[in-house]
């Protein structure tokens, strides 16, 4: 993985913050390490929200309203779903150092969570970071078919209403680039970083 990895225990929601701001940001090797190191990609990966790509079949089936969508109702819950192994899975960089610090974010207003529900089962959700008009996509999870795709549409359409002007994804995969996900070399993202998060905080 490129990036500036540098181990630091002794970070605090403010330091995250201002690392977000400067193009850091987070992880850890496993979740049983203690340990945090910063990264900071040559190549990071976005989802331009006005090009956000919704394909046919997910339009079709966000039709028939298989979730009940929230926001913030259970951003812990969706912090242990995300950190819980999975069949494509088997382990994850969310730690309790991260799980404990977004935790803050939340409380503060600067992390937030959107999530799927069937009923009273949490089935699916993702969580990030909002700062000035950016949003910084942390992880999602799915226990059941297109649950964290259904979240991220509802996400994007969310942060456009609110007026974000940038979605950032950390890198980009697959299953992401099909919503649009591109590629963007640091200084450029440096540069949309720059304008998003020295605007006043949005409303999530």
């Amino acid at each position: 993985m490129a990036g500036r990895r540098s181990r630091n225990n002794g970070i605090t929601v403010d330091i995250l913050l201002r690392a977000y701001s400067a193009g850091l940001f987070p992880m850890a090797d496993s979740a049983d390490d203690p340990e945090l190191f910063w990264v900071e990609p040559e190549i990071r990966g976005i989802i331009p929200l006005d090009d956000f790509h919704v394909s046919k079949s997910l339009a079709k089936a966000m039709r028939k309203k298989p979730f009940d969508i929230r926001f913030n109702t259970a951003f812990e819950a969706v912090m242990a779903g995300c950190a819980a192994a999975a069949a494509d899975r088997p382990s994850t960089w969310i730690n309790a150092t991260i799980r404990k610090l977004y935790t803050e974010l939340h409380q503060i207003g600067h992390a937030h969570s959107v999530e799927a529900w069937e009923g009273k089962e949490l089935v699916g959700g993702l969580y990030g970071v909002s700062l000035g008009a950016a949003f910084f996509g942390e992880s999602m999870f799915s226990r059941r078919t297109n649950a964290s795709k259904i979240c991220l549409v509802h996400l994007v359409e969310r942060l456009k209403a609110s007026g974000f002007v940038l979605l950032d994804t950390q890198f980009t995969t697959e299953h992401l680039k099909t919503f649009g996900a591109i590629d963007v070399p640091k200084q450029d993202y440096a540069k949309m970083l720059d304008l998003a998060v020295n605007r006043p905080n949005l409303q999530f």
